[in-house]
């Protein structure tokens, strides 16, 4: 019985710890800027929690509503290519993007 009250509270505090994720935004004009936002996901059987990592990340620069947002990067990690079904299984997810945004001045 011990394993199951432990084994329960892991995978709450993995579910509790899902959907983290971070925003950060550098100006270089005053009309523009870079910008670097994660994304970090739970997944369980073929399920992320609460959504991938990179659409995480994603949503998350693009609820900023700044301007000519563009993505000039994606990383996820980890990545093992062909292996990666078994990240499937159970794993944890972090992604990252990079890019600029707004109208840089000349």
């Amino acid at each position: 019985m011990p394993f199951l009250s432990f084994g329960l509270a892991t995978v709450l505090a993995a579910v509790l710890l899902t959907g983290c994720a971070g925003l950060s935004f550098d100006r270089n004009t005053q009309t523009s800027g870079t910008f670097v936002s994660s994304g970090l996901a739970f997944t369980i059987a073929s399920i992320d929690l609460p959504k991938p990592a990179i659409d995480i990340a994603r949503e998350n620069a693009s609820d900023s509503n700044l301007a000519n947002l563009t993505v000039e990067d994606a990383w996820i990690f980890p990545n093992l290519g062909p292996l990666d079904w078994l990240l499937d299984i159970i794993g944890v997810r972090y992604a990252r993007i990079k890019g600029t945004w707004g109208f840089p001045g000349e």
